[in-house]
């Protein structure tokens, strides 16, 4: 059933993602035919991707002929080059669970009007579940409107993540945010679509959600999904300003303050002092646990008796 805010661009784009998401159904029945390739190590394309996002810009652009395209697989090869409109495309979040055959993916479309996104549509094709947003109008699933979370203890919140998985990613912060934050928390979960997660933030499914490593439309149409769901976005200092910063934060605002506040010091974006701290506090951290098997630290069983 169709959610009761949908603007005539979201009925456009929804049926844009449905027609995707039936590509993706039917190459789910038989994942071992689907063609792979690498863009780079561990970042994977099909051409269920390929098929899937040429579905949407057709859509669009039928409707939409002066519109702009900005897509994962195709970039801005498509559309109006200087138009105010821009739709920003994943045809597939979530490639690598689909390619295994594990049911988290989806499709997410957004609208930007002169660089605010506008419209968002996220789909799980395999659920059926049709994520819808406006602007102003809020956020549905399916024809139930979204609330964010109501749990104010970060104890009590389950926390949705994204693992660093290319070469050159930052493996040794990642692992400090995760042990500075995951004691304080109920739970961290890594579902694999960044998309879908944010959409599972305005649900309420999940209370918040952070990821370094993102692109635009990783984070388009779900950023709106929780603003409009009555949540906050940013980055990872809590600037609203973050849809090409590659770092991405959400939650209710409650949880979401109280992110900024363990998170804040891993941004790139944070202060010198900021990052000074946490430099102290990795070296302070690093000479307490050069002990030696006795509990003696190094430097005194090397000094001079």
């Amino acid at each position: 059933m169709a959610s009761p805010n949908l603007h005539p661009m979201i009925n456009v784009a929804v049926k844009a993602a449905r027609a995707a998401g039936s590509i993706i159904n039917r190459a789910a029945l038989d994942v071992e035919a689907v063609r792979i390739s690498q863009k780079q190590v561990n970042d994977f394309v099909t051409d269920v991707d390929q098929a899937a996002e040429a579905a949407i810009i057709e859509t669009l652009l039928t409707a939409y002929p002066g519109h702009g395209i900005w897509a994962e697989e195709s970039g801005r090869e498509h559309g109006a080059k200087d138009s105010e409109f821009v739709w920003i495309i994943d045809p597939l979040d979530g490639t690598t669970n689909f390619i295994h055959g594990f049911p988290v993916y989806c499709v997410s479309i957004a609208l930007a009007v002169k660089g605010k996104i506008e419209q968002a549509v996220i789909y799980d094709p395999s659920r059926n579940d049709l994520f819808t947003a406006t602007k102003g109008r809020g956020a549905y699933l399916n024809d139930r409107r979204l609330r964010v979370s109501k749990r104010i203890r970060l104890q009590e919140c389950l926390i949705s993540t994204g693992f660093p998985f290319r070469p050159g990613d930052d493996f040794p912060s990642y692992l400090r945010m995760m042990a500075d934050l995951m004691p304080k928390t109920a739970g961290l979960r890594r579902p694999g679509a960044a998309a879908l997660d944010l959409a599972y933030v305005a649900a309420g499914y999940t209370d918040g959600f952070f990821e370094a490593g993102l692109q635009p439309w990783d984070v388009a149409a779900g950023s709106l999904m929780v603003t409009e769901a009555g949540g906050l976005v940013g980055n990872f200092t809590g600037e609203p300003e973050f849809l090409e910063h590659k770092e991405c934060m959400a939650g209710n605002p409650r949880v979401y303050g109280q992110l900024v506040g363990i998170l804040g010091k891993y941004s790139k974006f944070a202060s010198a002092g900021e990052k000074a701290a946490l430099r102290q506090s990795n070296l302070t951290s690093a000479t307490s646990n050069a002990v030696d098997a006795d509990g003696t630290p190094p430097a005194a069983t090397d000094a001079p008796l």
